[in-house]
């Protein structure tokens, strides 16, 4: 979800999240001062899809495809060893990243009309942001600071559906992986 200030955001988009909650300790601060979906409520994560559809579209039979096509995918550990960079944006790589990129896949085959990151990018690159829109000095000193919180490894067992409401992101619902 790498937008460049909590402005670009509307009010009903909505996103497919997998959530890393043993990222926090070592990327929340630097996430807080600069990622502005952590400022706007967003936790530490891997984007499975975003844009994905708006929230008005999000009705009992779009929860039941996502939740049985989540479903029938296992559950998997993402490890994270090292940072990368994307243009303005340093981020933590996950390995394997072969799930995510499945699910991205999948997601946007079953709904077209919501292609990764709006279509802007032609290839999928799962990762964990930590800071956009910043200098080469800024990016090494976090960089050098979160080194020594890594290997950092999590268990993904669902998806999360997040939307935003015009001032924060909420969870709407989270769908379980297969075991």
């Amino acid at each position: 979800m790498a937008d460049d200030s909590t402005s670009a955001f509307q009010a009903g988009q909505t996103g497919l999240i997998v959530r890393v909650p043993e990222a926090e300790p070592a990327v929340g601060r630097w996430r807080e001062r600069f990622d502005p979906s952590a400022r706007a409520g967003v936790p530490a994560h891997v984007t499975v899809l975003f844009p994905f559809l708006d929230e008005s579209r999000m009705d009992a039979s779009a929860r039941s495809a996502l939740a049985e096509l989540l479903g029938s995918h296992q559950s998997f550990d993402l490890r994270f060893e090292r940072c990368g960079r994307l243009p303005h944006v340093l981020h933590l790589v996950p390995e394997p990243d072969t799930h995510v990129r499945r699910l991205t896949e999948v997601i946007a085959d079953r709904w077209p009309e919501a292609p990764p990151y709006g279509g802007r990018f032609t290839e999928i690159v799962p990762h964990l942001t930590i800071a956009q829109g910043q200098e080469g000095p800024v990016l090494e000193e976090i960089e050098a600071d979160i080194a020594g919180s890594l290997p950092l490894t999590s268990h993904v067992s669902s998806v999360e559906l997040i939307a935003y409401d015009g001032t924060k992101w909420q969870e709407r619902a989270s769908f379980a992986l297969g075991q």
